[in-house]
């Protein structure tokens, strides 16, 4: 499956957006995005271009946007998540664009100038979605199967057999404790 950088950077954003809700995470984790420096935290760890100022109606935006994309990746088929998508994506007013800012060759941008840094999110994050429903792999948007951890991930593998969000932390500590629990067995 052929992802181009900025589907990959949207998709990268919507991913993390969806890890900081506490459903996301270990049960009884705290919501990582609860003040406009989180969200400021946010903004700048995935890059996002074009947003000005931030204010109290953006965070809760940005967290109305996460309940919605939440329910994109839980959608039961292809149907629901494509009504899900195109709800989104035409909230968000898309206006694509191409763009070859800060560096990166030329690509689209589906938000209109001057968006907010939400609709901004829903129409790349909503666009780059899509374009897993259209290549029918939805599948690949995933939840982590260790028992103590469900952040999301978009399994990019080859033969899509990712299942964990992280191999050396999630992966790693299943395997290890596998491992030892094949020894205690092994030892009587």
């Amino acid at each position: 499956m052929l992802i181009t950088h900025d589907t990959r950077c949207a998709l990268d954003a919507v991913v993390d957006l969806l890890n900081t809700a506490p459903e996301g995470e270990a049960p009884g984790a705290p919501d990582t995005l609860t003040d406009l420096a989180a969200l400021e935290d946010f903004v700048q760890h995935n890059s996002i271009s074009d947003v000005g100022a931030l204010a109290e109606a953006d965070l809760a935006a940005v967290r109305d946007l996460r309940a919605r994309l939440t329910q994109v990746f839980a959608a039961k088929d292809d149907h629901e998540a494509a009504e899900l998508l195109n709800a989104l994506v035409a909230s968000a007013g898309t206006t694509p664009q191409l763009t070859d800012h800060d560096g990166y060759n030329w690509h689209v941008h589906y938000f209109a100038p001057g968006a907010s840094v939400a609709d901004h999110l829903a129409a790349d994050g909503g666009m780059a979605l899509a374009f897993i429903v259209v290549a029918g792999e939805r599948e690949r948007l995933r939840h982590c199967e260790a028992p103590d951890c469900r952040h999301a991930f978009v399994d990019l593998s080859r033969n899509r057999s990712r299942r964990y969000c992280d191999s050396r932390t999630c992966g790693n500590r299943l395997h290890v404790a596998a491992y030892r629990a094949r020894q205690r067995d092994a030892a009587g």
